[in-house]
């Protein structure tokens, strides 16, 4: 399996501040393992910009906070099959001493590296997954949900589509955990806001065909087509039904989980009017625009939310190692939750219990091609999620670490 290793250090201008700063962190480096989908479906969504917003945020932390730190970044293409994933993340551990896994894309890998790295300690940066497991009935004191799950993504597209007359609901549905968590999360969204679900159906990662799957979800009737998958599944789902035109019939796609960088490779004619939840975008302010100007400098696309929480997540994982003089993962983990979060991208964050990084989400919608002013114009933003209504519940928490 193709393997990459970056490596980012700044030599200390005196050695005894040097000693003084990793006299903690063993192997004297601080290693950070991005797992990741680099050539199959969710590449876009992870996968290579995770390597350069991983490198972005370690050069902003050598900058003040990390001083003196050596830091290595090493990333590996997991194919979306979890016994890979599961391999390299024991590899990294047991033959590089890998201080913390960050990306972890496709929920299935995300969940098996959860279990490896509660057992044998390592700190879990989970942002390019969406199964709510991670922080629920799986959670793990040094694991850490970053961005977005399938409880954020339908507290904002379900529940506002719902609201807005979109009562009965089918469901297509990528057939691994992520889907079904999506699915789940979004039905109960569409539940407790009125309305009804009619159906699913569910179809393999990486598709190549969605007509007889859209043609069961056209026979439902339903006025909204949940999409409960992702990047180049959704993208093909969004363009199969432009060609059937099922929009012009009076049903409505819900992009549940949709991205910056999926509208890009559709084009807005396409996936104009498309509703979706994002945990970042990159025209909000100054700060999130010089830190998409900064990445697409190096990736030539603006950053996703899955990037954007990769930056987020390792730059608060180093200052927080910085902070503790030390890679121990208990010891970072503690001093994580601690710490504020504070960087370019996160809007009103904090780390719960769970492990459940809440912060304010943004209900958008994609804008029409005369709409779109510039290049990555591409949505409205419709309203704030605040962070406290974006996020499950604590209250409903399964998580043994949380306390009843």
């Amino acid at each position: 399996m193709a393997q990459k290793l970056a490596r980012l250090a700044v030599l200390p201008i005196c050695m005894a501040a040097a000693v003084g700063a990793n006299a903690s962190i063993s192997d004297d480096v601080v290693k950070i393992g991005i797992l990741t989908d680099l050539s199959g479906p969710y590449s876009n969504f992870g996968g290579k910009g995770s390597v350069v917003a991983a490198n972005l945020a370690i050069e902003d932390c050598l900058k003040a906070e990390c001083k003196g730190m050596k830091i290595e970044v090493l990333s590996a293409d997991h194919q979306n099959k979890a016994d890979i994933g599961a391999s390299k993340a024991r590899e990294w551990l047991d033959r590089d001493h890998v201080d913390a896994f960050a990306d972890l894309t496709n929920s299935a890998v995300a969940l098996a590296v959860q279990k490896l790295i509660k057992d044998k300690g390592a700190i879990g940066l989970f942002t390019g997954s969406a199964t709510t497991r991670l922080t629920n009935e799986d959670c793990a004191p040094n694991s850490f949900h970053w961005m977005f799950d399938t409880y954020s993504a339908s507290a904002g597209a379900a529940a506002a589509l719902t609201r807005a007359g979109g009562k009965s609901w089918y469901f297509l549905t990528v057939d691994y955990a992520f889907g079904h968590s999506l699915e789940k999360d979004a039905a109960e969204m569409v539940k407790a806001n009125g309305g009804n679900v009619l159906g699913a159906v569910r179809h393999p990662l990486n598709a190549s065909d969605f007509s007889s799957f859209l043609m069961q979800a056209q026979s439902s009737k339903a006025q909204i087509i949940g999409m409960a998958n992702a990047t180049q599944d959704a993208i093909n789902t969004i363009k199969t039904s432009r060609e059937f035109g099922i929009s012009d019939k009076g049903q409505k796609l819900a992009a549940l989980m949709l991205q910056v960088t999926d509208v890009h490779a559709m084009g807005l004619r396409v996936a104009q009017g498309l509703v979706s939840s994002e945990g970042f975008y990159w025209d909000m302010d100054d700060q999130t625009r010089n830190f998409a100007a900064r990445f697409e400098k190096v990736q030539k696309v603006k950053p996703n939310q899955v990037h954007a929480g990769v930056y987020s997540s390792v730059l608060h994982y180093l200052k927080s190692v910085a902070a503790a003089k030390s890679d121990n993962a208990d010891v970072v983990a503690a001093k994580m939750r601690e710490l504020p979060i504070k960087d370019a991208v996160m809007r009103n964050a904090s780390i719960r219990p769970d492990g459940r990084v809440i912060h304010d989400m943004y209900l958008v919608e994609v804008k029409t091609p005369t709409q779109s002013k510039a290049p990555w114009d591409y949505y409205k933003i419709l309203s704030t999620i605040p962070a406290n209504e974006a996020f499950m519940p604590l209250a409903q928490s399964q998580c043994p670490l949380v306390k009843k």
